[in-house]
């Protein structure tokens, strides 16, 4: 009996380690498929972190080798002018300050010279209280000195009025001054902006032109803060102006001239809408910040005499008769400035009747209706 029981544990013990040793090799069977999945994954991560390397490398090359070795210059002639217009503005800024130095002075002399003639007319009083026998020299002496100092004081209100006119030129300078210098940096900032992500830059500095012109002094002001609202309602910004006499040029950058084309023949379109319909119905909603203010503009400048504004494609010419608008290709934008005919409506307003209906409105009846 005891010898069966120990066979049976035997045979009980032996099974046991058949069941052991099988589930030991099918654990490591299992591990070793683990391994090995991990070790695939490994890999392809490895051979994608080498393909991205090798991309990386490649973009940097072509960095250094197509940007890198013209910034240098680029920055140093930048640097050059922007060092050369910083000492433009503290020279005209020297010279403004000169001349508000000879202003004060002048002044200074005006009130002595006021003093000096109040005291000369009270010696005048009491010299004629004389005795009329012997006064009649020391009476022509003082008149001929009093008129000296009206001359003198002539002379020095026509001085202040020169001084003045020379530090208007001077600020006027300085403004000019200090927006080439602001167009300037901007464009380094973009050259050094796409130097440092290996990117061209996208903004182009400018992309359009722009001209304002009016006969009436009294409204110029209040015509270019209507003309810059609608430059920038138009998705414009202003990048550079400059003034000559009464003319004003204007440089943009932001959306392309094909682009503004398209949006002006749109907005333009509706305003000859309203002006076979009639005013707006109360009902609709207010009308978009671009049309009001294209239309704002178009109001101020039927009020002018004579006036012209131009918006890269956009042209408006006021003359004493009519109010015309057009929308002009670039080849006709370049004859008319060619021609010279920006800052000159009438002739202007002869070309724009000559060149296909669709691109031009008359808008007379509607400036004299709004």
């Amino acid at each position: 009996m005891t010898t069966i029981v120990l066979v049976m544990m035997c045979v009980a013990v032996g099974a046991l380690e058949l069941y052991a040793g099988r589930q030991g090799r099918d654990r490591e069977r299992a591990y070793v498929r683990r391994i090995d999945a991990l070790q695939d994954q490994v890999t392809r991560q490895n051979d994608a972190l080498a393909t991205v390397g090798e991309r990386l490398s490649a973009e940097l090359a072509k960095v250094q080798r197509d940007l890198l070795p013209g910034l240098g210059s680029r920055v140093d002639d930048t640097a050059g002018q922007v060092a050369e217009l910083a000492g433009l503005v503290r020279q005209a800024e020297a010279y403004v300050r000169a001349q508000a130095g000879r202003m004060h002075d002048l002044e200074q002399q005006r009130v002595t010279l006021a003093a000096l003639r109040r005291k000369l007319g009270e010696v005048e009083g009491a010299v004629r209280a004389l005795d009329r026998a012997g006064t009649g020299a020391v009476e022509g002496k003082v008149d001929t000195a009093l008129d000296r100092l009206a001359d003198l004081a002539r002379g020095g209100g026509e001085i202040l009025d020169l001084q003045r006119t020379l530090t208007r030129t001077l600020e006027e300078v300085e403004d000019v001054v200090a927006e080439l210098l602001r167009l300037t940096e901007g464009e380094l900032d973009d050259a050094v902006a796409g130097a440092v992500t290996g990117r061209t830059p996208a903004a182009v500095p400018v992309r359009a032109t722009g001209r304002l012109w009016t006969r009436d002094d009294q409204v110029r002001d209040i015509l270019a803060e209507v003309y810059e609202r609608a430059v920038r309602a138009s998705g414009l910004e202003i990048r550079f102006r400059a003034d000559n006499a009464a003319r004003r040029r204007y440089f943009f950058g932001g959306r392309r001239v094909e682009d503004l084309g398209g949006t002006f023949t749109a907005l333009l379109i509706s305003t000859g809408a309203d002006l076979r319909s009639g005013a707006r119905p109360a009902g609709l909603a207010r009308a978009p910040e671009d049309e009001a203010s294209l239309k704002a503009l178009l109001r101020t400048v039927f009020e002018c005499t004579g006036a012209v504004a131009q918006i890269g494609p956009l042209l408006t010419v006021r003359t004493r008769e009519e109010l015309l608008c057009a929308v002009l290709t670039p080849d006709q934008g370049l004859e008319l400035e060619n021609d010279e005919l920006y800052f000159d409506p009438a002739a202007a307003a002869q070309r724009l009747r000559l060149l296909p209906p669709h691109q031009v409105w008359d808008l007379t009846a509607w400036g004299a209706r709004a």
